[in-house]
């Protein structure tokens, strides 16, 4: 195989490499944004309301009914809210924090782990470019020092391989930047809604389970 076809072949390769970045960077970013959306309520309006429902039940001592209206609900301060109220026999400050290590478990944890896979390709894809431009730079001026007399259609596939990685990589991770500024955005909003909610919830729960203890 000679060199050239060595070039060939690896930048084939780099293309390959690319795709595979730039649909990889688009699924993690696909699922976070699924997974916020599904975690959080649209508004705190609506938070407010599912809350308004089980700080009813919880300060009437319905537990089972406060219960009932989180499970099956898989927004985050529905499933903690129900993991609190199942729990409630261990005492509010081992419910509390479990309940928090549980959000940051099976919440945040999730989604600072994509997000750092959609970072990785960001960084990434300009360098997979950058090797593919040195890839084309190598086989035309392998050309050039092979021959006398090189005509310029002989090297527009090095050069092109060298300008379209370049391009790639960087069209790849430019969009990704915006995408992460804005999953940041929509991540802090999550956790002050989130925030927000436990602490009304565990002031009512507190009160509950402390009424329930008394009688």
């Amino acid at each position: 195989m000679s060199a050239s076809e060595i070039y060939n072949f690896v930048g084939n390769l780099t293309y390959g490499f690319l795709a595979v970045a730039a649909l990889w960077g688009a699924y993690c970013t696909a699922m976070i944004w699924s997974r916020i959306n599904q975690k959080r309520f649209r508004t705190e309006d609506q938070q407010d309301e599912f809350l308004n429902e089980v700080d009813q039940s919880l300060s009437a001592g319905r537990f089972d009914e406060a219960h009932a209206a989180c499970d099956g609900d898989v927004r985050a301060v529905c499933q903690l809210a129900a993991l609190a109220i199942h729990n409630r026999r261990i005492g509010y400050d081992k419910v509390r924090q479990l309940v928090l290590d549980r959000f940051q478990r099976d919440v945040m944890a999730d989604l600072e782990q994509r997000v750092v896979w959609v970072n990785t390709v960001i960084k990434s894809a300009p360098m997979l470019g950058l090797f593919g431009t040195v890839l084309g730079m190598m086989g035309a001026f392998g050309k050039l020092a092979a021959a006398e007399n090189v005509k310029a259609d002989q090297l527009a596939s090095d050069i092109s391989l060298a300008l379209i990685t370049t391009a790639c990589g960087l069209a790849i991770a430019i969009p990704g930047i915006v995408a992460v500024t804005l999953i940041n955005s929509r991540i802090r909003r999550l956790e002050d809604l989130v925030a927000v909610g436990l602490t009304r919830f565990f002031e009512t729960f507190r009160a509950a389970i402390g009424n329930r203890s008394g009688k």
